[in-house]
């Protein structure tokens, strides 16, 4: 906690200066966060590596995060998906906002949240959004798991991309802000491929494995594909939580397991310093 002199100054300033005031942002910037979930992994199944594929790469899956359960504390996010593709490519079409395009993408990671929490609600593993995410605690207490669509909250306030009407902030981006905003322990990416390649494995067959980097290479490198959203590297430059990300194949039985143990398993993505 802040001692008295720097909340007492804090306290002065919020009560007498514009909230977007650059010494109030100090003030709140040198105040330390209270890391909510510290000891909770982040786990984001990808729509389109998972969920699209159907039972033969879902249920191991499923079956990996349970057992994983009984050892760590989780936070499943889902993506979206080719069904999501698909409605940003009609609704683009149509000449919709982006803030419009935002809501498509976050019901069909719904959708895909409510698919998974089916296969698990045997386990007691509950899906929660909006303000169940304030009963996360007793869900991590009681089940130890609890799943979530991972579109971040924007809706129609969602920030405008620079070109373009597809929302810039999607799953990836929305699983890390839980990650960061809780203060937990770990963020994996659960994938289809090994990790960060130079270029699309899928279309690319000189593409190279890059096992570790960190955000400011990467950025530099702009590499025309990346297998995590753009925006995920200008959220890692400011975080004060969560410096790491781990990208992983979720196919290869076993990998996330270790991930969520620590182990160096596929690509790990790193902020440079520490705040």
């Amino acid at each position: 906690m802040p001692d008295a002199a720097s909340a007492a100054e804090l306290e002065s300033l919020l009560l007498t200066r514009s909230l977007d005031d650059p010494e109030l942002a100090a003030a709140t910037d040198r105040a330390p966060d209270l890391r909510v979930l510290p000891d909770v992994s982040v786990v984001k199944v990808g729509g389109q590596s998972f969920v699209d594929r159907g039972r033969e790469a879902v249920f191991p899956l499923v079956e990996e995060l349970l057992e994983a359960r009984e050892t760590y504390r989780l936070l499943i996010g889902t993506g979206g998906g080719t069904r999501a593709r698909h409605a940003y490519a009609l609704a683009a079409e149509l000449g919709l906002p982006t803030g419009v395009l935002s809501s498509f993408g976050n019901a069909v990671a719904g959708q895909n949240a409510t698919m998974l929490g089916y296969l698990m609600a045997r386990h007691g593993v509950p899906v929660v959004s909006g303000g169940g995410f304030e009963a996360l605690p007793l869900y991590l207490a009681e089940v130890r798991a609890a799943i979530f669509a991972g579109m971040p909250p924007y809706a129609m306030w969602q920030p405008l991309p620079e070109s373009g009407v597809i929302p810039p902030y999607r799953t990836d981006a929305g699983c890390y802000l839980v990650a960061e905003t809780y203060g937990c322990q770990n963020m994996i990416y659960v994938k289809d491929e090994d990790g960060l390649y130079t270029a699309n494995p899928k279309t690319d067959p000189s593409a190279t494995l890059i096992p570790e980097i960190t955000v400011g290479e990467l950025i530099e490198r702009d590499l025309p594909d990346l297998v995590v959203e753009r925006p995920v590297l200008e959220l890692m430059a400011r975080a004060r939580h969560v410096r790491s990300v781990q990208i992983v194949n979720g196919l290869k039985p076993g990998n996330l397991t270790r991930a969520l143990a620590g182990e160096h398993v596929g690509t790990i993505i790193t902020a440079e310093g520490t705040r």
